[in-house]
């Protein structure tokens, strides 16, 4: 993975209650649109190095590492995504930005639509990446699993391996987004680059949040939200995505300002496999490509 911690103005946020949270900067300053990531997880940290240097002619692109993870302060919580949702606006407030687009990534797609919902007025453009939609977990998780274990079952060892070591270890983790992506060949390199730095996995912040995740995705005000979410939205897929591309159908359907582009040939990190349409679809979605191609589905 690229290294841009050096080229990157780094910076420490302060959330309202004192928690002390990474950020960085790159990009095309003040004369530019402000992109700001959403890593995934929950309890990793910002990976986003290569999509930062996709994009920073397009956008003055902030990164940060969510609460209790990466290079931002350890601390006890709380976990929930009404805190990461009043994190991320202290970003926001930190760089000045009265407005901003956001692109979130898997457990991020999911902050950043919460953020959309909570504060539309502060959100130009949404990119919402490699998601699960917004229908109760259950509908999707089963075949997850299965998914998941006839990947990574591909190559027994590599399974056999993975289900001796700890939740925490590198190894492990290499090992599990292996399977994130649909070049075989090439998938314990990529998975190898995600964890070179490695910060550690917060796994309290991700067994709370995924908790919650389960208990309250899919209620109705969710999808009656959604509906009325006056802002573009651009979904982003993978097909080869081990999670079911199905999941997202409800939340597509629930958009009034929806488009969605859809990589045949990726898997869970678009941005690895399809560098050229990802930069294409934020790019469009920065333009305003999500407001002129309402309901429009592409395949790149």
């Amino acid at each position: 993975m690229t290294d841009m911690t050096d080229m990157a103005e780094s910076v420490t946020v302060k959330a309202d209650d004192g928690v002390r949270l990474w950020a960085a900067r790159s990009g095309r300053g003040e004369a530019g649109e402000a992109l700001v990531l959403c890593h995934g997880g929950p309890g990793l940290w910002d990976m986003f190095e290569d999509v930062a240097a996709l994009l920073d002619d397009l956008a003055l692109v902030i990164r940060w590492d969510q609460r209790g993870c990466g290079r931002s302060e350890r601390c006890a919580g709380p976990w929930t995504t009404e805190r990461f949702v009043a994190d991320l606006d202290a970003v926001r407030r930190h760089f000045g930005l009265e407005r901003m687009a956001l692109l979130g990534h898997s457990w991020g797609a999911q902050l950043a639509l919460s953020y959309a919902l909570a504060h539309p007025e502060r959100v130009d453009a949404l990119l919402y990446v490699s998601g699960t939609g917004i229908d109760p977990v259950s509908s999707w998780h089963g075949p997850f699993g299965e998914n998941f274990l006839a990947r990574l079952g591909e190559a027994p060892e590599r399974l056999a391996r993975w289900r001796e070591l700890p939740k925490e270890a590198p190894e492990r983790a290499v090992l599990q987004w292996s399977i994130e992506f649909e070049d075989r060949d090439r998938a314990l390199e990529h998975a190898g680059r995600m964890a070179d730095p490695w910060f550690g996995i917060n796994v309290e912040c991700n067994d709370a949040l995924n908790a919650e995740t389960g208990r309250d995705w899919g209620a109705p005000e969710l999808y009656t939200a959604c509906q009325a979410l006056d802002v573009p939205v651009t979904i982003v897929d993978g097909a080869r995505d081990i999670r079911p591309r199905s999941a997202v159908d409800s939340l597509e359907r629930a958009l009034p300002r929806g488009r969605r582009v859809i990589f045949p040939e990726a898997g869970h990190l678009p941005w690895v496999e399809q560098p050229r349409g990802f930069r294409e679809a934020v790019a469009s979605a920065l333009d305003g490509g999500a407001v002129s191609d309402s309901r429009k589905s592409e395949y790149l």
